[in-house]
This record gives C-alpha cells, sequence and structure tokens, in this order.
C-alpha cells in the first residue's frame, strides 16, 4: 500500500475521537535525576487507579523506557511516518498493560514531509486520544531545541529536580529558557515540581521553596509542588531488576510517594482545573513550529 492510498483509507475512514488524552511532559535540567523512573512508576500508578496508560519515550538516542520495562520494541515513531506502520503496530506493551512507543529519531525528520502525509501522521496519532486516558511524553534532558519544542507544546509539565546544587542550578536554567522561547504561553502552560532522592520529606519543601523563590522572582511565573520522592535502596535495586519499584516493592517508601504524586495529579480539582489538549493538538503544535 502506498502513501496515498493510506491517505485516501484514512481520511475515508478516519473520525477523530471526542475524548481528549491527558498529556503530561516529564522533563529534567540535567540527566541522572530519575526522570525516567518518575514516568513508569506514575504509568503504573495511573494504571492501578484505573487509567489507560502509554508512555511516549521521546529521549533521542536513549533506551530507558524500554531498558527499564525489560522489553524491546519492535517498531517505533519512525515506522509509522516512513514505513506506513499504523498507531497500534507500534505500541509495545509492558508491565500490567501500559504501553510505550519508542520514539526514534523520527520526530525530528517530521519538518520535511509534505502537508497531506503531516495529515496523515497526525490522524495517526489522534488514535491515541481513544486508546490511552493519560499520555505521558519522557523527553530528554537538558535544554537543547528538542526538549523545548516538546515543552512549550504541552500544557502540563513535571520537572524532577534533585537536592543536588547542580539539579537546582540546571532546573531553574531550564525553566528560564522555556518562560523566554518565542511560543511559551505562561497562561497555558503550568510546570509541576518533584523533588527526587530526598531524604525527608521536608527536604523536598525546601527544595521547592528555594527553586521557586528564584523562579517567581526573575521569571514572574509560580511553580506548582506536586511532593517528593526519597532516596530508596529499593527503587535502586528494581533498577537492577528491570522491574518498576511500584510493581518490585509495592510497600516501598518511594512506591508510595509515586502514589501520592499521582493521586495529586489525579485529584478531581486539580484534573479539572488541567485542559486536555490531546496528541494531534500536541504533534501539530511541534510540526508547526519547525516549519
Amino acid at each position: 500500500m502506498d502513501q496515498a492510498e493510506q491517505l485516501r483509507i484514512l481520511k475515508a475512514g478516519s473520525q477523530q475521537p471526542k475524548a481528549l488524552a491527558r498529556v503530561i511532559t516529564v522533563t529534567s535540567g540535567k540527566g541522572g535525576v530519575g526522570k525516567s523512573n518518575t514516568s513508569i512508576n506514575l504509568a503504573i500508578q495511573f494504571k492501578k487507579m484505573g487509567k489507560r496508560v502509554i508512555i511516549l519515550d521521546a529521549d533521542f538516542g536513549l533506551a530507558n523506557i524500554e531498558i527499564m520495562f525489560g522489553t524491546v520494541p519492535k517498531h517505533n515513531l519512525c515506522d509509522l511516518i516512513y514505513q506506513g506502520k499504523s498507531i497500534t503496530d507500534i505500541i509495545t506493551w509492558g508491565p500490567m498493560g501500559v504501553g510505550f512507543i519508542s520514539g526514534g529519531s523520527g520526530i525530528a525528520g517530521m519538518s520535511n514531509l509534505s502537508r497531506d502525509y503531516l495529515n496523515y501522521i497526525i490522524q495517526n496519532l489522534v488514535q491515541l486520544d481513544s486508546i490511552a486516558d493519560i499520555i505521558i511524553v519522557d523527553t530528554g534532558a537538558g535544554i537543547s531545541d528538542a526538549v523545548l519544542e516538546f515543552l512549550v507544546a504541552s500544557s502540563e509539565i513535571l520537572l524532577v529536580t534533585t537536592p543536588e546544587p547542580t539539579s537546582i542550578t540546571d532546573s531553574y536554567s531550564l525553566v528560564k529558557a522555556l518562560y523566554r522561547h518565542p511560543r511559551f504561553d505562561p497562561n497555558a502552560i503550568k510546570v509541576k515540581l518533584v523533588a527526587n532522592r530526598v531524604q525527608k520529606e521536608a527536604e523536598g519543601k525546601v527544595l521547592f521553596n528555594k527553586l521557586n523563590a528564584v523562579i517567581e522572582r526573575y521569571l514572574k511565573v509560580p511553580l506548582i509542588y506536586l511532593g517528593s520522592v526519597p532516596e530508596d535502596s529499593q527503587l535502586a535495586k528494581s533498577v537492577m531488576q528491570q522491574v518498576p519499584v511500584s510493581l518490585h516493592d509495592p510497600g516501598a517508601r518511594s512506591t508510595a510517594a509515586y502514589e501520592r504524586v499521582a493521586r495529586r495529579l489525579l485529584d478531581k480539582e486539580e484534573a479539572e482545573r488541567q485542559p486536555k489538549r490531546g496528541m494531534a493538538a500536541f504533534f501539530s503544535y511541534i510540526i508547526n513550529g519547525k516549519r
């Protein structure tokens, strides 16, 4: 089947779903702070709460999600874009039925495609809104153009930070770069902080207060605090065994912390306050910024 025929079939038979998935983008100012662990364990907790969840691994060049899930995907986003695979073909199903999509380098080349074929891809991606209630986008770390494009396309950003001075400094640099991006909308995009690897809960609050004070002073837009995840030997053991700690040890301190963060995100008031953009709008925003 050639691209023209795929376009005709999709145009004739597809309908945009009425419901939109909640897209949560997880990021960090530097690598090694537990960003992908946060993505995976929140996904598991959302699943335990009855939500359908898919993770998009947008950390190009690294395969953290599939390594932590202990499975290798047969296809990635490049196969949807260039090989004519369907959206269901490129979803790999991990523990508890959490799906994940390997981004590969596919998104970087989308700006070179024709408008008609981009529409075909967007219509495939919009099907994710009927497959998942929540889509977690796990970005790369740092302030590269690719990371910032994902962030400005998001309405909900989770920033993972540790008490290390370099992590705090890099988190501030990331937020500053985001707020100065020409397409950043402070009224539409909310940045929420998760303090990771803290010794006690109070340390996470202190970390947030320090970072938020600087951001409010110089950038005039406050962060939202979601909570903390403690330093936990059980989490380290789970990573070595390629099993999310939320499944490896349901009684672990870190598991309980991930559950608290997930419940806060799903809190009725919080959920109603958070607009749902859906995957079509998310990717359309990225593509339009590249053209």
